[in-house]
């Protein structure tokens, strides 16, 4: 009896390379191509160049260490007093001690003010503001910019932990690098072991923050500065008006940044460690927010960077032509992919299919075990994450997949991220007004 099995390696072996291909197309040219070649091409020269910069870095750093700036490091939210303790206690183990830090609490119902007081009472908080009514998190930032007095600014979350070396080197790019305007820092998942959810977001984390952000950076089209940790000069920051309203914050303040000359650098010893949805239903939510601010700020807000006039500039050009397209062009094109399959390969699927995750699997693997020789940290993660890795098929290919063409077609149809809870209303309704 021919099983199964059988059937699907005789269509393996009588496959040719040139069909191979036809079939599947999309993951060959598209993907593969990107998000492997691409990127190992990138940060293999970046590795291989160590050398010649390591003069630059270590320059850098003596010239940091004998200015010794002050920087502000601020601290915006919303109920994060169970955090601030122990967010305030961890930056006096920092190597570099010449910083304010500032909390700013965005109309809280729990006990944060009380907790922020008695911080700042025993010294472990430099500044406290505190607002009655809910602003929203870019109204808070806001308000920490204008009470800030440091050379630099760095954006920290509260419930965020970081290396001892973490804020001597965010800053110490600034000081070798040219026109540097922000640095960002490696974000890293700090409870991958609390559910299966977290996991492939750590799996996904290593890749598309650890080394996709080390390639972006190296090729010029790094785009967002994260939240959780990135540093800014203040005189950037004063010149664009601080952060605007929306889900998408970040990139937004990023893109403002890179428009006015500024470059943008990735630093991977910068190490942060951060908590993230552990369940399905919050990641939905958290992604069906990030995901909308692609169509808000690359399409709407930000739409005169295709536009050639004297403010235009080629990197900010390709950055967003190269994220609207893999994020969002080939998005929809997968669906094509797979009208594709069904239309002209139809009595084939059943080989199809379990080839496609054969693929993606394997191609999973072999980037997680080459990158891990570029990766700043190496632990027994590495161990751990293999044994999830053969959903991080189904996790990329079909799970994300799906959270962001549902999030694309609420902001192209229907803007709903000035819906979103994740700001206030009033916050809200002035953006969409300012079309912000």
């Amino acid at each position: 009896m021919i099983t199964y099995l059988d059937e699907f390696f005789n269509y393996l072996l009588s496959v040719s390379p040139s069909k191979l291909i036809r079939v599947f197309w999309f993951f060959f040219f598209f993907e593969f191509v990107r998000f492997f070649l691409v990127d190992f091409t990138t940060v293999l020269l970046w590795k291989l160049t160590a050398i010649f910069r390591k003069k630059r870095v270590f320059d850098g750093r003596a010239l940091f260490w004998a200015e010794k700036p002050l920087i502000s490091i601020i601290v915006p939210g919303k109920n994060e007093g169970k955090h601030i303790f122990k967010l305030a206690n961890s930056l006096k183990e920092q190597t570099y001690q010449n910083f304010e830090f500032i909390v700013v609490d965005d109309g809280s119902d729990d006990d944060t003010k009380r907790i922020c007081n008695s911080l700042k009472k025993n010294g472990l908080i430099d500044i406290f503001l505190s607002n009655d009514v809910r602003g929203g998190k870019a109204s808070a930032a806001n308000l920490a910019l204008r009470y800030s007095s440091g050379k630099f600014i760095i954006h920290m979350d509260a419930d965020c932990s970081y290396d001892r070396d973490a804020v001597e080197n965010i800053i110490v790019p600034f000081y070798y690098e040219k026109n540097l305007g922000a640095v960002g820092g490696d974000v890293q998942v700090r409870n991958y072991k609390e559910s299966l959810c977290a996991a492939l977001q750590a799996i996904e984390y290593t890749d598309t923050i650890s080394i996709g952000r080390i390639s972006q950076s190296q090729l010029g089209i790094y785009r967002i500065i994260s939240g959780a940790f990135g540093a800014f000069k203040k005189e950037a920051l004063d010149s664009v008006g601080g952060w605007d309203i929306g889900p998408g914050l970040d990139g937004d303040i990023t893109v403002k940044v890179r428009k006015l000359g500024y470059q943008i650098h990735f630093e991977p010893t910068a190490i942060c460690q951060t908590s993230v949805p552990v369940t399905f239903k919050a990641l939905i939510k958290q992604r069906l927010r990030w995901d909308k601010s692609l169509i808000r700020f690359r399409l709407r807000k930000h739409r005169d960077v295709f536009y050639p006039n004297e403010g235009f500039k080629i990197a900010n050009f390709v950055s967003f032509v190269e994220n609207i397209t893999y994020s969002l062009v080939l998005n929809f094109k997968w669906y094509f992919y797979i009208i594709d399959m069904v239309y002209n390969f139809a009595s084939r699927l059943l080989f199809i299919v379990p080839m496609n995750f054969i693929l993606y699997t394997v191609n999973n693997y072999f980037k997680f075990i080459v990158f891990s020789f570029f990766r700043e940290r190496k632990n027994v993660k590495n161990e751990y994450f293999m044994v999830y890795m053969p959903l991080m098929a189904i996790y990329f290919g079909y799970f994300l997949r799906f959270v962001r063409t549902y999030a694309y077609l609420q902001e192209l149809i229907y803007r709903r991220s000035y819906e979103d809870s994740w700001n206030p209303e009033k916050s809200s309704k002035q953006a969409k007004a300012l079309k912000l």
